[in-house]
């Protein structure tokens, strides 16, 4: 637990107005829509071994750079386009992370062609929701079977870099669990 100067009590992200931002308003908070989940996915597959205050500090540009995540847009990406990208210094310049978001972005427009949305199959895995916040980050999984099946049925629907910890990471950040822990000022329960 974070206490800040304030009195207010965050589970994290204190110590800095953007993530502390991201915190109170934004993380465990449902989020709907294909364009926004893909924003979601494609970030959490870019923070994979850095810091999410990088993260959160670039998604501006990652906004710009892949078309506001337009699934459709980013889809066209062509080998142009990512060399374009490699070069960016808005966003993190790892090849397999840039193809990995037009690959994923591809896959929302398989999606759509069957006839369904992102949204409705990452909405599918919701948890029931729980009686009480987790005590501890000792009490918060790293994975859980519903995001174990979420990755799977996302890799079935040809996604990439969607792991079940970084599902279940996506799933806490899109609200489809609420993780804020004991005491925590956005906790809800």
């Amino acid at each position: 637990m974070i206490t800040e100067t304030n009195d207010l009590v965050r589970c994290f992200g204190g110590g800095d107005p953007l993530y502390e931002a991201y915190h109170d308003h934004e993380w465990g908070r449902p989020v709907r829509g294909d364009s926004e989940l893909l924003e979601r996915i494609v970030l959490e597959g870019a923070q994979s071994g850095l810091s999410w205050l990088t993260i959160l500090r670039k998604r501006a540009g990652y906004r710009e750079a892949f078309a506001g995540f337009d699934p459709a847009a980013v889809a066209a990406f062509g080998p142009a386009r990512v060399e374009e990208l490699m070069a960016d210094a808005r966003i993190v310049r790892n090849r397999r992370k840039i193809e990995s978001a037009i690959t994923n972005a591809g896959a929302v427009v398989g999606l759509w062609d069957e006839g369904t949305t992102l949204t409705e199959l990452f909405w599918s895995f919701a948890p029931a929701p729980r009686d009480a916040a987790p005590p501890s980050w000792a009490d918060v999984p790293a994975s859980t079977p519903e995001s174990v099946a979420l990755a799977k049925a996302l890799k079935k629907a040809g996604f990439v870099f969607v792991g079940p910890t970084t599902m279940y990471a996506a799933m806490q950040a899109c609200g489809l669990v609420d993780d804020h822990i004991a005491g925590c000022v956005a906790a809800r329960h």
